[in-house]
């Protein structure tokens, strides 16, 4: 039993001083990958309205904007309609907006980037962290 701790304990040694021995990366915006910082509307709302045409998502940095996005469907029951030829970013560069057709008194989820599907990515070429998108629709 002392063997099997003494062991433990000496890999755990070999294993910190392998993890400090490596070179600190400086952190930075620049170098981190992008995240969401806002959507339209927001995530949680229970009270859009159906009416909405656009749903929007603006992230912390600036984008690949050239047809660069990853609007994901969760379920086929819960994705919007959307009109895909209408899909753009605005000059900002951050926001991208997807038309969408809602209806009344439903449950909408949508994920913007994905484990498999990332296309959302900085002007790095770092795909943004994947969000997931959760609204409802009022009557």
């Amino acid at each position: 039993m002392l063997k099997y701790a003494i062991l433990a304990f000496l890999n755990l040694i070999l294993l910190s001083e392998v993890a400090f021995a490596q070179p600190e990366k400086q952190i930075s915006i620049a170098n981190m990958p992008p995240s969401v910082v806002k959507t339209v509307p927001q995530c949680g709302d229970t009270q859009v309205d159906p009416s909405l045409r656009e749903v929007r998502v603006t992230f912390s940095k600036e984008m690949m904007t050239d047809r660069m996005w990853s609007w994901v469907i969760h379920s086929k029951a819960t994705f919007p309609k959307i009109d895909a030829q209408g899909i753009r970013y605005l000059e900002d560069d951050r926001t991208c907006v997807l038309p969408v057709r809602l209806a009344p008194n439903r449950t909408f989820v949508i994920w913007i980037n994905s484990q498999k599907y990332n296309a959302f990515k900085d002007r790095g070429n770092r795909s943004a962290i994947p969000y997931l998108l959760v609204f409802e629709t009022k009557q």
